[in-house]
C-alpha cells in the first residue's frame, strides 16, 4: 500500500462519517434510551477510575459521546474529542439533553495540541481506539501533554493478543491469522455492513494498525507517565469473534471449551507532580 498514514486516516474518517448516522439510528446504540438516563460505562471501569466528581476529564476518540456523557452524569467536567464531524455533532446533540456543560471538539488526536491548551485531571480512552492510530510514540506524547501534574490516564482496550486471530471464522475456535509485530503498514478490511446496523449495506475500506503491549507501555513511559497498573481480562466489550458469548457481567467471553486468552486489558498511569 505504502501511502502516507495521513491518507489512511483520512479514508477512515470518510468511513466514520458514513457509519455514524447509521449507528446513531440503530437499536443497539439506543441513543434515545440514553437520553432518558443510565450509564454506558461498565462498573469495572468505574471501579478502576474511582470517583470523578468535580474532576476535569478529557475523553480522546469519544465517538458519539455516550461514554463521555456517562462520566458527566457521574459528576465529571467533560471534554470529548473525535475526528468525525458526524460523531461530534451527535455528541453535541446528546449533550444538550444530558449535560449542557459538556464540550465536544472535532479534531484529529494528532492535531489536538494546536487546538487546546488546558490540562485535565483524567485523560480517558476505551474500547477500540488504539488500532486507528499509526504512531503510538506521538500518541503517548499527546496523552501526557494533556494529563495535569498529579493527574491520571486510564485506558481500557482490546488486547494485542486477541488481534492475532481470524475474526471471520464462525467456528468456536481461535485461528491465528495475523502477525504480532507491526511492519508499520496498516491492515485493511473491506466493510459492507455494521454490527450495529444489520441489513444496511455500506461499502468502504477500513485501515487499522496493530500495536504490541511493549510498544504501548514503552511509549507511555517514554512520554513521562508512570504506570500504576496493568490488568489483563478474558473478555471484551463487543462480539469481537462471532462465537463469543455475552454473559451476565455484560462482557463478551469465549466459550468454555475454547482455550482462554486475554481479550482486553486496562491500565492506569499517572503524571508525577
Amino acid at each position: 500500500m505504502n501511502e502516507d498514514p495521513v491518507a489512511y486516516m483520512a479514508q477512515n474518517k470518510e468511513q466514520w462519517e458514513t457509519w455514524t448516522p447509521l449507528k446513531a439510528a440503530s437499536a443497539r446504540d439506543a441513543l434515545d434510551d440514553f437520553r432518558r438516563g443510565g450509564l454506558r460505562i461498565h462498573p469495572l471501569e468505574r471501579d478502576e477510575v474511582g470517583d470523578v466528581s468535580g474532576r476535569t476529564l478529557l475523553h480522546l476518540q469519544s465517538h458519539m459521546g455516550v461514554r463521555t456523557l456517562s462520566w458527566a452524569r457521574l459528576g465529571a467536567q467533560v471534554t470529548g474529542v473525535d475526528f468525525s464531524t458526524e460523531g461530534t455533532e451527535t455528541a453535541r446533540s446528546l449533550a444538550r439533553d444530558v449535560a449542557p456543560s459538556a464540550r465536544f471538539v472535532c479534531a484529529n488526536i494528532y492535531d489536538l495540541p494546536e487546538r487546546m491548551e488546558e490540562t485535565f485531571d483524567l485523560v480517558y480512552m476505551s474500547h477500540g481506539t488504539l488500532g486507528w492510530l499509526p504512531d503510538l510514540v506521538r500518541w503517548a506524547e499527546i496523552v501526557a501533554r494533556f494529563v495535569a501534574p498529579g493527574g491520571r490516564f486510564h485506558l481500557f482496550e482490546s488486547h494485542p493478543t486477541a488481534w492475532l486471530f481470524d475474526q471471520r471464522t464462525p467456528a468456536p475456535e481461535l485461528r491465528a491469522r495475523y502477525g504480532y509485530f507491526s511492519s508499520g503498514e496498516p491492515l485493511r478490511w473491506r466493510y459492507r455492513g455494521l454490527q450495529t446496523a444489520p441489513g444496511v449495506e455500506t461499502d468502504g475500506w477500513e485501515y487499522c494498525w496493530g500495536h504490541g503491549m511493549g510498544t504501548i507501555l514503552t511509549s507511555l513511559v517514554a512520554a513521562g507517565l508512570t504506570l500504576s497498573h496493568l490488568r489483563e481480562w478474558p473478555f471484551v466489550a463487543w462480539p469481537m469473534f462471532p462465537f463469543l458469548e455475552k454473559r451476565d457481567d455484560g462482557w463478551w467471553h469465549l466459550p468454555d471449551d475454547v482455550p482462554s486468552i486475554p481479550l482486553s486489558f486496562s491500565l492506569m498511569a499517572h503524571k508525577p507532580v
